[in-house]
């Protein structure tokens, strides 16, 4: 079968868009393994399949490269502009995924995401489990460019802890009162060059140690994000949300 796509990235985040609304196209784990492949397939860090619901704008129904599911941040913003582009929704609106629904807003240069709530962190010495839609594994670090990534998130996303369910492992960096950050995802298996959920769960940390501050600039491979929220306990934040920029990269067709 012929499957119309567009290519949409986010901070270096890329993802194939389908507009499933009407196809009612199932794909298989072989053929998103076969899409997300960089050598034989379109090459994508995750598919988001936009369909119909009758609760919010539109369902964003994500699929990781390997075909396991979980909510995305980058692709969501993604997903908004692919939706505007589609013509389903203006400059704001709702949309629902995997973990609940999220609140939206855009402009000419960035999409604004409503992140759910996190009302528990755990914490110990310099690392942070945190759950913002998806699992995130937190470590500050020194010298965040010569760390051996892979090796060192292989060891935590695959310990004992985590290995059944998998977690997505951030190292993160203080530099001249700037977080830097890099982020090996599950699903990708590999480094990426930018996880929205992972830099919403890096400032919230950073949130947990600096509480007198609401919002958090952080710098990945792939660009700039901005997270803001509120700060409402001990580890405890609501009002959540993620900025960035979404854009089109290009149209096509794939054979299946």
């Amino acid at each position: 079968m012929d499957i119309q796509f567009s290519k949409y990235q986010g901070t270096g985040n890329d993802f194939v868009m389908i507009d499933n609304r009407s196809a009612g196209t199932n794909l298989t784990t072989e053929q998103i393994v076969q899409i997300c492949d960089r050598k034989f397939g379109i090459g994508a860090d995750g598919i988001v399949l936009i369909e119909e619901t009758g609760f919010s704008d539109f369902y964003m129904n994500f699929y990781n490269p390997d075909g396991s599911q979980s909510f995305c941040g980058n692709g969501s913003r993604c997903a908004v502009r692919f939706a505007q582009k589609l013509g389903i929704v203006g400059q704001n609106g709702e949309f629902k995924a995997i973990d609940t629904k999220h609140d939206f807003e855009s402009n000419d240069d960035t999409v604004t995401i409503q992140m759910k709530n996190v009302l528990g962190i755990e914490h110990e010495n310099d690392a942070f489990v945190i759950h913002t839609g998806s699992p995130h594994f937190i470590q500050y670090c020194h010298d965040l460019e010569r760390i051996d990534l892979i090796g060192m998130a292989h060891s935590i996303r695959y310990g004992e802890r985590f290995a059944e369910t998998g977690i997505n492992v951030n190292f993160v960096e203080v530099k001249n009162n700037t977080l830097h950050m890099r982020t090996y995802e599950r699903g990708v298996e590999n480094e990426t060059l930018s996880c929205g959920t992972g830099v919403t769960a890096v400032a919230l940390s950073y949130g947990y140690l600096h509480p007198e501050i609401n919002q958090v600039s952080i710098e990945t491979k792939g660009g700039p994000l901005l997270v803001s929220f509120k700060t409402v306990g001990i580890g405890e934040f609501e009002e959540v949300k993620l900025t960035g920029p979404a854009s089109w990269v290009f149209d096509g067709t794939i054979k299946l």
